[in-house]
Formats: C-alpha cells, sequence, structure tokens
C-alpha cells in the first residue's frame, strides 16, 4: 500500500509539472510579447502567437481524449508532452514571426493533451475522497503559472534572451515524462482499433471555422457575410459530424456521453469558464489601470484566488460525500455569485485589501464549482469513456473562454466609447486612450481612469448573469447524491480495488 501511495504522489508530480507546462507558457509569452515582435519585426502578427496555441489545443482536445480511451493514458499523454516540447524547441530557434506562429500551433497540438489528460489521469487512480484535493492543487498550478510566468519571462529577457523562454520547457517536460512512465500502471488490452477518421476531420474543421470567428477578431475588419458564412459552414459540419458518429463504430465523442447531466454540467462549465477568463483578464486591468498598482503588486493580489481555490476544492470537495454534487455545485455557485455581486462596489479609490477579500470570495465558489463538475463528468462514464467525457467537457471551457473573452472585449471598449460620448467627447479610439493626442484629442488621465471603471462595471454586471444562469442550470441538475455516498463509503472503492461501473450496478 506504501509503494502504491508512492507511486501516486510522483504521477501527481507528474501531472502537476506537465500542467505548469502548459499553463506557464501563456503567461511566460504575454510578458515577452513585445520583445519577441520587435526582435521579430512582427507587431501585426503578435495575435496570432497567441490564437495559434489556443486554436490548435481546443481542436486536438476530443482527439486526445478518445485516443486515450482506445490506447490508454500513459502513452498518449506522453505523446502530447513530445508534441509539446518539439513545439517549444522550435519556437525557440524561430528566427520569423511567421515561423513562431506556425510552431506555436504545433506546441497547441501537445498542450492539448495535456490540459485534457491530466484530469483524466486523476479520475481513473484517485478515489472519489483523493480527488478534490488533487484536482485542486492542479487548479492552483494556473494560479502559480499567472504569477510566475511574467517574472520568469521578465527574468530571461533581461538575463538570457526570449528564446529561452521556450527552451526552459524542456527538461521539466522530460521529467513529466519519465515519472508518468515509470509509476503510472496501465492494464489495458491490446487488440486493433478502428480509428474515427471522418469525425475527427469533420469535427476539427468545424472548430477551427468557428473559432476563427472570436479568435480573429483582434486583427481583422468583421462583416456581416463572413459571420454569416462562418456560423452556416459550422452547423453544416456539426451536423455532418452529428450524422458521422452516429454510425461509427469507435465515435471520437460517443453520443451516449451526452446524457442529461453531461449536458447540464457542460453547459455550466461553458459559462464559468467564460467567468474565470472574465477575472483573469479584467481584475488586472482594474487594479493597474484604475487603482495605479505595479502589474507585480496585480499578480500578488490574484493570489487569493489561488489560495481560497484549493481550500474550497478539499472542503467542497469532501461535502459532496454527504450531500452529493447537485448540493455542493449549488453551494459553489451560491458563494461565485456572492464574489462576483460585490465587483460593482469597486470605485477608484477601494484599499486593496478589499480587493483581495473580493477575489477570494470568487475564488473559493470557482474552485469549488470547477471541480465538482469535473467530478461529476468523469463518474457519470465509465473508463472506457472517461477520456472523451473529460474532453469534451475541457473543449466547451476553452469555448466558452474564447467567446467570452471577445465578448467582455467588444462590450468593453463599447463602453469606454459610449463614456466619451456621454461626455460630449468624440472619435476616441479604446485601444489607443493614452496616445490619444495623435488624434487630436486630449485626455486627461483621470477621465481615462474613469471611462475604464465605468466600462469594467458593465463587464462585472455581465459575469454576475452568467453565474446567475450557472446557479439556475445548477438546480436542474439531477440528483446524485446516493451514488456518490456509496462509492465513498464502499472501502474496496477506496482502495482502488472496485470501479465506479461496478458501483453503478449495485446502486441502480
Amino acid at each position: 500500500m506504501m509503494k502504491k501511495e508512492g507511486s501516486k504522489k510522483k504521477i501527481t508530480i507528474a501531472l502537476m509539472v506537465a500542467m505548469f507546462l502548459a499553463a506557464v507558457e501563456g503567461t511566460v509569452v504575454t510578458t515577452a510579447a513585445s520583445t519577441i515582435a520587435k526582435d521579430l519585426n512582427g507587431f501585426e502578427n503578435i495575435s496570432l502567437v497567441f490564437s495559434a496555441y489556443l486554436l490548435t489545443s481546443a481542436i486536438a482536445t476530443p482527439i486526445y481524449g478518445k485516443l486515450a480511451d482506445l490506447y490508454g493514458r500513459k502513452n498518449v499523454i506522453s505523446i502530447g508532452i513530445i508534441i509539446f516540447l518539439v513545439g517549444s524547441t522550435l519556437c525557440g530557434f524561430s528566427q520569423s514571426m511567421n515561423m513562431l506562429i506556425g510552431f506555436r500551433a504545433i506546441q497547441g497540438l501537445g498542450a492539448g493533451a495535456i490540459f485534457t489528460l491530466t484530469y483524466t489521469i486523476v479520475g481513473d487512480i484517485f478515489t472519489l475522497e483523493e480527488r478534490p484535493k488533487i484536482q485542486g492543487s492542479l487548479g492552483t498550478v494556473w494560479g502559480i503559472a499567472g504569477l510566475v510566468g511574467p517574472l520568469m519571462g521578465g527574468a530571461f529577457i533581461d538575463l538570457l534572451s526570449w528564446h529561452w523562454i521556450f527552451f526552459i520547457n524542456i527538461p521539466f517536460g522530460i521529467l513529466s515524462i519519465f515519472l508518468i512512465q515509470r509509476n503510472l500502471k496501465e492494464s489495458f488490452e491490446k487488440k486493433k482499433q478502428i480509428i474515427d477518421y471522418a469525425g475527427i476531420v469533420t469535427l476539427s474543421a468545424a472548430m477551427l471555422l468557428f473559432f476563427n470567428i472570436f479568435l480573429s477578431a483582434k486583427y481583422m475588419d468583421y462583416s456581416r457575410i463572413f459571420i454569416g458564412v462562418s456560423v452556416a459552414g459550422t452547423l453544416l459540419l456539426l451536423a455532418a459530424f452529428y450524422r458521422i458518429e452516429k454510425k461509427a463504430i469507435e465515435p471520437i465523442v460517443p453520443l451516449e456521453i451526452l446524457t442529461k447531466t453531461n449536458q447540464i454540467v457542460n453547459a455550466i462549465s461553458f459559462l464559468l469558464a467564460a467567468v474565470l477568463i472574465g477575472i483573469d483578464v479584467y481584475m488586472p486591468i482594474y487594479l493597474q489601470n484604475v487603482l495605479g498598482f505595479s502589474p507585480t503588486v496585480s499578480g500578488l493580489a490574484l493570489v487569493s484566488m489561488t489560495i481560497t481555490w484549493l481550500i474550497s476544492a478539499v472542503v467542497l470537495g469532501k461535502m459532496i460525500i454527504r450531500r452529493g454534487g447537485k448540493t455542493v455545485t449549488i453551494i459553489a455557485n451560491v458563494i461565485l455569485l456572492l464574489g462576483i455581486l460585490l465587483l460593482p462596489t469597486l470605485g477608484l479609490h477601494t484599499p486593496l485589501i478589499i480587493v483581495i477579500l473580493y477575489v477570494g470570495v470568487i475564488g473559493f465558489g470557482m474552485g469549488g464549482a470547477l471541480t465538482i463538475l469535473t467530478i461529476l463528468i468523469q463518474e457519470s462514464v465509465g473508463y472506457n469513456q472517461r477520456g472523451a467525457a473529460t474532453a469534451t467537457n475541457t473543449l466547451l471551457k476553452t469555448l466558452g473562454q474564447t467567446i467570452g473573452i471577445s465578448i467582455f472585449g467588444s462590450v468593453f471598449n463599447l463602453f469606454i466609447v459610449q463614456y466619451f460620448n456621454d461626455n460630449g467627447i468624440q472619435g476616441v479610439n479604446p485601444n489607443d486612450l493614452y496616445g490619444s493626442s495623435d488624434q487630436g484629442i486630449t485626455l486627461t488621465g483621470q477621465q481615462v481612469i474613469l471611462s475604464l471603471n465605468a466600462s469594467l462595471h458593465v463587464v462585472y454586471i455581465i459575469l454576475g448573469v452568467l453565474v446567475l444562469i450557472a446557479l439556475v442550470l445548477s438546480v436542474m441538475l439531477p440528483k446524485n447524491s446516493e451514488l456518490v455516498k456509496k462509492a465513498c463509503h464502499n472501502k474496496a472503492y477506496a482502495d482502488g480495488e472496485e470501479t465506479i461501473d461496478q458501483i453503478k450496478k449495485e446502486v441502480l
């Protein structure tokens, strides 16, 4: 038993290292973006460096999930990490912006495996009682990455060069693969598998077309024709994908996993992912551009979210044993809604400690909700469908973040312009507030701060509406408390000797 526990700890370390690699990459590159663009003469294409990574990781997510169900988690996640490391190495050697964008796409293909299969492996090897703490730890990796990433990026640029923000991934990635291969034991039946190539191609094309609507917002002019054609094309491809999956022997997204519970959980996850990206992006803007704190202080202020995220994952995770998934999800969303409703009280002179407390409340609700939702998704299916179910949930979270940040950005800019129009100042470009004098417009620092604060309050209201919808959906979840209680109090299951499928048969 001691040896088994030791292996679990090593696997946890391996998963946390892998997750940190994928999470920190975004924040490190954000810090180094201007330096990279200047060095490679590519300011006009800098947004594509991020879009390429996000797009390919999203497309790859459901594919990795199904491949893991067919061929096992250990080898598939190892291949994903290797692809990530190859992409990282190539990014480090990039000599032009186009090369960097292409290699970032390769890096994203690998990241798709990491984002999906880390949580899938946790669902496989840890008991229901252990899982909240482990998943909470993985969640805090994102907070740590958000804090360490900018500091690491700045240090590499100052002491070495931007190339090293990619090279540093290599030793940690190799360590992660070594620990996974050495400690993750799988009893997997080897047989010839039928790959759903038609489903892979159709779903990838649909996601590529749909994500492009939102990822293109930063660097191309929209037209109604472009949006209309893209939406119509996406719907046609999804309809074709549905027909393909109904007939496929090994569908990339088995339709039987789309139960009522899973559909509601995925919808809540979609909404909360949008809220999370809104907090991650706009709270630093408030701290730095409204309150005037430095990026370092801003990052430290958001650490409270990381701390309460882990605490709630453990506390609310234990409550699922006694109360069931539905009740705990409702509690987490109520706490999250209270935290979001506090945001409109933030003003021009709010003390930093108040912001830290508000963010801590949000982190507690968000961490508890997303942890429980992941558990509900994994417990609703057996081992052979857990990868696909987790991947589908991850894809919808990515979709929520992509759509959410696009909508928030449009609303934010719209209300900045509206603020100045209401005050008799026309022609302000919200993307160039601090350089408005070049347009023949003179804005004071106080006017800019007031416009940003007013626009942020509109974003806060939208976030509140999204959480309220998520709360309503939580109330619609079916009760599953008996299944959870049976699973948790079954000693054999706690020792890892009974599968969730067996428990379901006993309960049902």
